[in-house]
């Protein structure tokens, strides 16, 4: 190895990775884990960032689940407890999309049976019923958006997230 890669390794400029790793370790006669620092770093303004991240289901309820999947992604096994906090945002961001389909196909199925049929006492039925599906859809907005940062609040505090309902998707 060149004069040069070791003064940036004991700089801490880089990490030795691969060969050098594999060199450093052979001539110091001790094995390459030893060498590395592999602790597990806390950070909780990851932990923030990562719940907040859920909070871009407000433009699109997919995004909700593939912003913090991507993040966890980049940091699973480096950050204490993003894994679990991960988890608890996906199951419920998940079980929360499932659910919110499930109105907006009610939702749907109101709007047509409405413009099928002139009957005047079914037609007021349905108008009620689009308003509650409407209503329903803002519910479970307002309360996606509470729990995120009521969680937000929770993880700044250093206590544990509480997502629920949520069915577990991710294990």
């Amino acid at each position: 190895m060149s004069l040069r890669t070791i003064q940036r390794i004991e700089n801490g400029e880089t990490e030795p990775r691969g060969d050098s790793l594999k060199r450093l370790a052979q001539a110091f006669d001790v094995l390459p884990e030893e060498l590395v620092d592999w602790t597990v770093q806390e950070d909780r303004g990851f932990l923030l960032s990562l719940n907040l991240s859920s909070l871009s289901f407000l433009p699109f309820p997919l995004l909700g689940i593939l912003v913090p999947l991507i993040i966890w992604i980049s940091k699973k096994g480096k950050i204490q407890d993003v894994d679990k906090l991960a988890k608890e945002i996906l199951n419920f961001q998940i079980t929360w999309t499932m659910v919110l389909i499930a109105g907006y196909i009610c939702l749907i199925a109101a709007m047509v049976s409405k413009m099928r049929i002139f009957d005047n006492t079914f037609s007021q039925f349905l108008s009620t019923n689009l308003m509650l599906n409407l209503i329903f859809i803002k519910v479970m907005y307002a309360y996606n958006l509470i729990l995120v940062l009521w969680n937000t609040y929770r993880i700044n505090k250093g206590q544990e997230t509480r997502y629920f309902p949520k069915f577990r998707f991710v294990r």
